[in-house]
């Protein structure tokens, strides 16, 4: 199997050119990626275990699917590609925000978007430890307790936007 080429960005998401995953990675070159996040109707939100064959943040805690925008393709379309790749899932994606790609997001330029749905997901193990629910009170104890035990850019959009903003 070839490996993934993602797009290269600048500061403001334009594309620049085109690079290997391992090459992003490495340099730690912007890039795109999306993630998605599931919400029960009983207000709690689908999270997952990396899987520990994961190349970067494994047996780390992140949204329910997420992954990189591959080289040519628009971020809903990725979304929607990553959800069902990751969880077997299909639905309706809305969009919620964009942050800039940082240290903080892994260099990754990251849109999330909401899905609503209490259908059992289907995990894909080479990418998924584990599926739990947590609502948003467990949550903030999981971050003051262990916020290593989150991928960066979960982190980030769970500090910076989701728990800073009145999304709630």
């Amino acid at each position: 199997m070839s490996e993934e080429i993602f797009d290269v960005c600048d500061a403001d998401d334009n594309v620049i050119g085109q690079a290997t995953r391992s090459e992003v990675h490495a340099t730690g070159l912007l890039h795109r990626a999306v993630h998605i996040w599931v919400w029960r109707t009983d207000g709690r939100l689908m999270i997952h275990l990396r899987s520990a064959t994961k190349d970067q943040y494994p047996l780390c805690y992140t949204s329910a699917a997420s992954g990189h925008v591959d080289t040519g393709e628009d971020y809903e379309t990725a979304a929607h590609r990553e959800l069902q790749e990751e969880l077997g899932l299909g639905g309706r994606l809305v969009f919620q925000t964009k942050l800039s790609a940082s240290p903080a997001t892994a260099n990754e330029h990251t849109v999330l978007y909401f899905l609503n749905s209490d259908e059992e997901p289907t995990p894909d193990p080479n990418e998924i430890a584990k599926i739990e629910y947590r609502n948003p009170d467990e949550l903030r104890q999981l971050i003051a307790r262990e916020p290593e035990k989150l991928s960066p850019p979960f982190l980030s959009l769970l500090t910076e936007w989701y728990f800073a903003s009145d999304v709630e």
